[in-house]
């Protein structure tokens, strides 16, 4: 009997059967809330082999057998025009390397939209599986008059039907009944004889199909409230107007990203504020060392550098989860389609860059929404040259540099740099247009779903799921990332130079003549030193002077080589380090801000002339603006493309991009005399 062999092979194995039942169905039908209802925390999240398409894996137990829920993704057809709809396909034939054909289907059908649900069901019924259908937003279809029946669509679908609220958790026990029965019972589903094969129908190939999905859901439901359309006509001429429907939109994102920026600072820093704690307490309670330096620089380091970026992540999943739950998301993607196809992007790009205003990392995560994979990539590219948040310590220094005491001016600049990463990045789309990933942008065809209340507990599992995905994924090849830059600035070890002696031997003969504050000063100095001189003579002080000759047409010396090779951990990661190359040092990283400002203003080459001139600073601040530099979104963009051709793209073009509009601000302002 078809779809029940696997269950019989494993019984007669001897080994304990675990059932395997595939969720299918329309985008916006639910499959998410059911999902999350039928498997609660019990899942993991992972892409199908070698490909970018998600699958999410959960276990639940019916009747006291172990049961496998494989989660599809949201599909119109099974006809194979999309990977999505391929790989769905050979997983309900079976033809996924480690994943066998299920022993039954859960599809579920949203009572809303049944003629429109019915073309996949059709399909889906086709392949010879048995078959549980899942009605869902029956509490909807009541609120719009629709009366749907049923048993007469079980009679014609020949196969259970049971109607469910998933989101309220009605009608739950009686589906988890059926599929019990069809556990232990598996049936071959009844052929659907009145739909025509495809070839024998004029014109679209498809109209036969459609045309059978119309007649069986005009023949199961009936009624639909006049006044429910209208009310949701009146909303969508709002919504999806080209004017006042942009400028809710922009009204929307601003609100989320305003939540993601600001909110979520006050997390980001009591995660700063308790791995600083956390390392404090550690390093007074170890002997210093390589192994304290290795567990307070390094592995907490790392980690805190990590886990900073979790609210980020928590406050965009579960506002996006909210917005696509209401059937708001599937508006806004309509009516910025039109705007962001002229550059190459696609309309649903516009969330993900809106986000990556606070961070790249869950931008990129957030790319699938967009279905075509040419978009998806065009979009994860030129992501990260949106302005982030890393990048803002950077840019407040540096317009501090470069206008001093002027507020306005600094402002202007500050500004000026975010709208230099947007300007870039729709460039670039532009130019991948053109030439690399070649095409038109996918056509935007998508349904408008029914307005409806979001659910939290849908949105708070999708937030728990992707914080971690991020803190497991990212969060690894982060730490290992931070370990070996620290190795780099921490080895090989070197003796601390003879001034640095000479002023402890000072600093010492001060306090014993009771001058105990002009002791701590000359001890500061002294560590200042030693700590210039060890970095200096690290891997990482060697690789700044390697790469000085390269840097020097841009202004920038050996200390800033630095400080853009440590940085690749994360941006702001260059202040610091430029404070203690410039002779603040670990002390003063912690200082007034000011007193670091004071310090790179009087900050010298080797020849006596100040390092950060007006030209060097506005050099600097470009190539911070387009440069790549952050190795957490290269690895997020390894995952989500699959393998590393895409990173390295991402981290040349941007590398090439900031290094040719640095220099070309650097040469042209010193040449018309600007120092």
């Amino acid at each position: 009997m078809p779809g029940s062999g696997a269950t019989v092979e494993k019984i007669a194995s001897g080994r304990e059967s675990e059932i395997l039942i595939a969720l299918i169905g329309n985008p916006n039908a639910g499959k998410t809330t059911l999902f999350n209802a039928l498997t609660g925390l019990r899942a993991k999240t992972a892409n199908f082999p070698g490909t970018t398409v998600e699958r999410r894996i959960g276990h639940t137990r019916l009747a006291g057998r172990r049961v496998k829920l494989l989660d599809l993704p949201g599909l119109y057809s099974v006809t194979g025009a999309t990977q999505e709809e391929r790989l769905a396909r050979d997983a309900l034939l079976g033809e996924i390397p480690g994943h066998p054909r299920p022993d039954l289907v859960l599809l579920l059908v949203d009572a809303t939209s049944l003629e429109r649900n019915l073309y996949l069901a059709s399909q889906v019924l086709e392949l010879g599986l048995p078959v549980v259908v899942a009605l869902n937003m029956m509490d909807l279809a009541e609120q719009a008059a629709i009366e749907v029946d049923a048993e007469r669509l079980s009679a014609e679908l020949g196969c259970p039907v049971v109607p469910i609220v998933a989101r309220s958790n009605r009608g739950l026990d009686d589906l988890r009944h059926r599929l019990e029965i069809a556990v232990h019972r598996p049936w071959k589903p009844t052929p659907l004889a009145a739909v025509p094969p495809a070839e024998e129908c004029e014109g679209c190939p498809f109209k036969a199909r459609f045309d059978w999905a119309e007649e069986v859901g005009v023949r199961c439901s009936a009624g639909r409230s006049p006044s429910q359309g209208e009310r949701t006509d009146r909303i969508d001429r709002l919504l999806t107007h080209p004017s006042v429907g942009v400028a809710a939109f922009l009204g929307v994102m601003f609100a989320v990203f305003a939540l993601i920026f600001w909110v979520a600072q006050y997390p980001m820093d009591w995660i700063d504020r308790g791995f600083a704690g956390a390392g404090a307490a550690l390093g007074a309670w170890m002997p210093d060392g390589f192994v304290k330096s290795l567990m307070v620089e390094g592995i907490l380091g790392g980690v805190g550098g990590v886990l900073v970026f979790l609210p980020q992540i928590c406050i965009l999943f579960f506002f996006l989860s909210l917005l696509e739950d209401t059937g708001y998301l599937a508006r806004a993607a309509f009516v910025m389609d039109r705007l962001m196809r002229r550059v190459g992007l696609p309309g649903k790009a516009f969330v993900p860059m809106i986000s990556a205003h606070a961070c790249a990392i869950p931008a990129i995560m957030s790319t699938r929404v967009i279905e075509d994979r040419r978009d998806r990539l065009v979009t994860m590219l030129v992501l990260p040259l949106f302005s982030c948040s890393a990048r803002i310590p950077v840019y407040a220094i540096l317009t501090a540099l470069l206008f001093p005491n002027r507020p306005l001016l600094a402002g202007l600049i500050f500004t000026g740099a975010y709208s230099l990463g947007i300007a870039a990045a729709l460039g670039m789309a532009l130019v991948f247009k053109r030439t690399i990933l070649p095409g038109e942008t996918r056509p935007l065809v998508l349904e408008l779903p029914s307005y409806r209340l979001p659910s939290f507990k849908t949105a708070l599992l999708t937030m728990w799921d992707r914080a971690r995905i991020f803190v497991r994924r990212a969060g690894s090849i982060i730490l290992a990332v931070s370990i070996v830059l620290w190795a780099l600035a921490s080895f090989p070890r070197s003796e601390p130079p003879a001034a640095a002696h000479a002023a402890l031997e000072q600093a010492a003969e001060l306090e014993r003549a009771g001058d105990e504050v002009a002791a701590a000063e000359l001890a500061m100095e002294a560590q200042d030193l030693v700590s210039q001189h060890a970095l200096a003579n690290s891997y990482a002080g060697r690789l700044g002077h390697l790469i000085e000759p390269v840097l020097a047409p841009l202004g920038f010396d050996w200390q800033i080589g630095v400080g853009i090779l440590s940085s690749f951990a994360a941006r702001e990661v260059i202040v610091s380090t430029l404070a203690v190359v410039y002779g603040v040092g670990e002390s003063g990283a912690d200082a007034e801000s000011r007193s670091l400002f004071e310090t790179l203003q009087r900050a010298e080459r080797s020849d006596g002339t100040r390092v950060f001139t007006t030209a060097t600073s506005a050099s600097l601040l470009i190539f911070y603006v387009l440069a790549m530099q952050c190795l957490s979104t290269q690895a997020i963009t390894r995952r989500e493309t699959g393998g590393w051709k895409w990173p390295l793209v991402q981290l040349g073009y941007m590398s090439a991009l900031a290094y040719v509009c640095s220099l070309v601000t650097f040469q042209l302002l010193r040449a018309v005399g600007v120092a």
